[in-house]
């Protein structure tokens, strides 16, 4: 009984220390533990030179943007042109369409400070409110990983990657208010969520700010404090992109030279992902396209970060393992996805609907799968 009481007290810890020894064990067996660690080191080096500060310039620039779209009221004008679209597609009142927009311009917690505020959330039924999460998350990072996609000559194909990705965002939205409607959950489960006054004014009107501000400051200071923004969400993925895409890698690559071995270099590994995507090729070559196994490490990693998922392109594409066809699937579920594992439970909490975190996370990975089968359609009829 002793025995089984520590088993459970350190449950958590014996888990740990099992993933770590098989991970470790596993890799360097086949690399050996010096060329391991070395290409673990290598590796995130790389990719934090090469990639993230790339990443980073490109959030920086799209946060400016962003941020001066809605100084100048260009957000307001597409929430009045597209909230019709938004009660036939979703079954959501127009001003959630200001959600998709400022997570379409950030990432996915963006709409959680939407949700905190009472006056947006007037416009919202009860059983509505878990939907922003979804609805948020399904176009999260969007402006990022469309310039991402389009800066290296995939503009046509990033197009239809955010085609796939409204598809996705609505099966999952469609899918999680079924969830919802077939097994309610009980109001004493929830907390009243905490809002803050915020006039309607910030949603309807754009602050009447001419008379104290003149255009170029107004200008100069939304670029600015976008540009600030950017920064912060660049900074963010940092360690997603080093730690869980130098282990996605480590288990994609093999050797830099076959003939030559594990030299400890930047990108080698053993190449365990492409024998499962091997294994799965059957479905997946139909339902996604890809044409190469190692192809199956984007949609994992973005699961969890889709700024590390980012971090793959340039290797597959300098490795000739995916082309424009793979490119509009990768926009497509990387937008859907944008790592919802590492976001849902935090929105959901914020949002005080813990309860429905399972239903949000099924719903949304049936939504991610769609939007890479939709980008796969049609890129095959418009190719």
């Amino acid at each position: 009984m002793p025995f089984l009481y520590f088993l459970v007290d350190y449950l958590d810890t014996i888990l740990f220390l099992s993933i770590i020894t098989v991970f470790f064990g596993y890799t360097g067996s086949i690399m050996g533990i010096d060329n391991l660690f070395s290409t673990l080191f290598n590796t995130s080096y790389e990719l934090l030179i090469d990639t993230v500060f790339y990443i980073m310039a490109i959030a920086v620039l799209a946060g400016a943007f962003g941020k001066m779209a809605s100084e100048f009221r260009v957000i307001k004008l597409l929430n009045f042109i597209f909230a019709p679209l938004m009660k036939p597609l979703y079954k959501l009142p127009g001003v959630s369409f200001l959600g998709i927009v400022t997570t379409y311009l950030s990432d996915n917690p963006a709409i959680i400070s939407l949700a905190k505020e009472d006056d947006y959330l007037g416009y919202f039924k009860e059983e509505d409110i878990p939907l922003l999460c979804n609805l948020g998350t399904a176009f999260g990072m969007g402006l990022i990983l469309t310039t991402f996609m389009a800066g290296l000559g995939f503009f046509k194909e990033a197009l239809i990657g955010n085609v796939g990705a409204v598809a996705g965002s609505i099966v999952s939205v469609r899918l999680m208010r079924y969830q919802i409607k077939k097994k309610p959950v009980d109001d004493n489960e929830l907390k009243v969520i905490e809002t803050s006054n915020v006039s309607k004014d910030k949603f309807n009107q754009a602050e009447d700010n001419k008379g104290l501000n003149n255009f170029f400051e107004r200008l100069l200071s939304a670029m600015l404090e976008g540009g600030k923004q950017g920064v912060e969400i660049g900074l963010s993925i940092i360690p997603g992109v080093l730690v869980i895409c130098t282990l996605i890698m480590v288990l994609t690559f093999g050797p830099a030279d076959p003939s030559a071995g594990f030299q400890g270099e930047a990108f080698e590994g053993v190449r365990l992902l492409p024998r499962i995507g091997e294994l799965l090729s059957p479905i997946l070559r139909p339902l996604l396209g890809f044409s190469s196994p190692e192809a199956i490490a984007f949609p994992i990693t973005a699961l969890g970060a889709v700024g590390a998922a980012l971090s793959l392109i340039p290797t597959f594409l300098s490795s000739g393992l995916i082309s424009g066809h793979e490119i509009a699937v990768f926009t497509a579920i990387g937008m859907c996805w944008s790592g919802f594992l590492s976001t849902h439970v935090a929105m959901l909490d914020a949002l005080n609907r813990r309860p429905l975190i399972s239903r949000a996370i099924f719903s949304h990975f049936c939504g991610g799968i769609m939007a890479g089968i939709t980008a796969n359609l049609l890129f095959r009829l418009l190719a």
